[in-house]
């Protein structure tokens, strides 16, 4: 089947659905998403959004807190965009209808933002709405989505790779024309064309055995724009959130860092608060360091998890502020009222990505990529906590502005010179065991030699045997039919081996990438971004 469009949206974050909102004044938007328009990590965050709001806090504080925690790679103009731009949208979302929560401030009734705070900032800037600000906010996007008139959305469509004119074999000068898109529930394969093709696809936290993300985080848009011959930057920076639930049974559930910021305190199996020692912000120190001083203290003691205590505070409190986690931890016999909350790090959001400008211009002509999926120097070595919804809302928007003089530069796409997608001799897949035996050994790899703490011999271990499993699934890809599975299969792989030669390209330590071969940060010479390219990949 063949499609156009306008503009082709893969994903359905806050970062695709707000670009979808803004953009589709203009033109007509097509927004695929491989299961419903609702999964998406947005929808998991519990935190909140961070900006600027409070009199006694100013955009000068939120630029220095965000590039302190960024180690010193931080790309100011991209952090002053951010800082500035974020209350106008926070505006936008008001406006849609999300209810941030609020408190009474005056004798009149009136209302303020209930602004919490987080680890590494400096002030209350933290807009949340209870512990379940982003399914507040998915949920208010995705109904503005459904009923514009000028936006399509598709469900259960999983892109399989970018349409460039490169690749194709088309004259002129390479440029994106649209994707392969595989229906889920039909395995058939649809060509989308669309002279605008934006990656809003999010994370790839499933590339790593334990993970805070939903199922579909598996670098789908980065792993498509690098086979494309797009440019990636920074994908050593992969941050482990500090505290996610610790039980058998709890897959994936985030213990916010909001509960840290509103007192909660890291502490042994035996009660011993062990945060100051590692950094004078104690339990509020950035994620970096929290995570790599939970890690540390599980391999010293032998313990499989430490303790976040927050039974010092009101439960009556607890209860209010923090009911989807409460919630949560009773279904796993955990009462944060009463005792403290097992946690261990977990692989949680990737600060590198496709490198744009600050329009989320990629350096492949019709090819847009903002939010997770993207690099734009925002984070720099490590992400502010709430400061990723931030970055969404922002590039959505700025990438939405630039998007008309994006479609007036180029051409109409070729359509009679796009072929359909051809199977060519592939098979029905005989052996499944074969996907879910690589899947698993890549994420176990990522996960013990490409973690929290590395060494060069771990890395060069990985990039070995992630070699020889590259030339296995390749030949699986192409002999046999596509699913889900190997589509996602295929991208984790990439996104293993670009991850891996990031990490060996970087000779320091720095924020979120820590190597005991080089423990010290080298601001001589390694304060620059590294990159990686098709050429850099053997």
């Amino acid at each position: 089947m063949r499609n156009t469009t306008d503009i082709l949206v893969i994903g359905s974050g806050i970062a695709g659905l707000f670009y979808a909102l803004k953009a589709a004044r203009d033109a007509r938007v097509t927004i695929i998403t491989k299961r419903f328009v609702s999964d998406s990590a947005t929808a998991w965050a519990q935190g909140g959004i961070s900006a600027v709001l409070d009199p006694a806090d100013s955009f000068e504080d939120h630029a220095r807190d965000t590039m302190e925690a960024g180690a010193g790679l931080c790309h100011e103009e991209a952090v002053r965009l951010c800082v500035e731009k974020g209350p106008e949208q926070i505006a936008d979302l008001v406006e849609l209808g999300v209810a941030f929560s609020r408190k009474a401030t005056t004798d009149s009734g009136s209302h303020a933002f209930d602004l919490g705070r987080e680890g590494g900032h400096s002030k209350r800037r933290i807009l949340h709405a209870r512990d379940m600000t982003g399914a507040e906010i998915q949920r208010v996007l995705v109904a503005a989505v459904r009923g514009h008139e000028n936006i399509r959305v598709v469900e259960n469509g999983i892109a399989i790779d970018l349409l460039t004119a490169g690749r194709l074999g088309l004259p002129g000068p390479d440029r994106c024309l649209g994707a392969y898109v595989l229906d889920r529930l039909t395995s058939d394969v649809s060509t989308w064309m669309a002279p605008v093709v934006v990656l809003a696809s999010g994370g790839s936290g499933k590339v790593y055995l334990y993970t805070s993300n939903p199922d579909t985080a598996t670098g789908d848009g980065v792993a498509m724009a690098f086979r494309a011959g797009a440019a990636v930057s920074n994908m050593e920076f992969f941050q482990f959130h500090p505290t996610c639930l610790y039980h058998p049974k709890a897959k994936s559930f985030l213990i916010s860092e909001a509960l840290r910021g509103e007192g909660g305190i890291l502490q042994l199996g035996d009660g011993t608060e062990f945060m100051t020692s590692y950094h004078p912000m104690a339990s509020l120190a950035p994620r970096d360091v929290v995570a790599r001083a939970i890690d540390a203290e599980i391999k010293r003691t032998g313990d499989e998890h430490v303790m976040l205590a927050m039974t010092h505070l009101s439960a009556g409190f607890l209860r209010r502020r923090f009911p989807g986690i409460h919630a949560k931890c009773l279904e796993f016999g955990v009462d944060l009222t009463k005792e403290p909350i097992p946690v261990v790090p977990a692989a949680h959001y990737s600060c590198g990505g496709v490198v744009t400008d600050l329009s989320g211009r990629t350096g492949l002509p019709g090819l847009i990529a903002i939010g997770e999926v993207a690099c734009t120097g925002f984070h720099g070595a490590n992400r502010l906590a709430s400061n990723s919804l931030l970055e969404g809302l922002v590039f959505a928007s700025e990438a939405a502005k630039a998007t008309p003089a994006v479609l007036a530069d180029l051409d109409p796409v070729p359509e009679e010179r796009v072929p359909d997608w051809n199977p060519g001799r592939a098979t029905e897949p005989d052996e499944q065991v074969v996907v879910t035996q690589n899947w698993d050994e890549i994420r176990r790899l990522m996960w013990n030699y490409v973690g929290i703490v590395r060494t060069t011999k771990r890395l060069e271990r990985a990039q070995r045997r992630l070699r020889l499993l590259r030339d296995e699934i390749k030949e699986y890809y192409w002999d046999f039919k596509v699913t889900p599975d190997v589509v996602e299969l295929r991208n984790i792989e990439t996104l293993a081996r670009i991850t891996v030669a990031s990490a060996l390209q970087r000779k320091e330590s720095r924020g979120l990438h820590y190597t005991l071969d080089y423990p010290e940060r080298d601001d001589e010479h390694w304060a620059v971004d590294t990159v990686v390219t098709q050429t850099d990949l053997p």
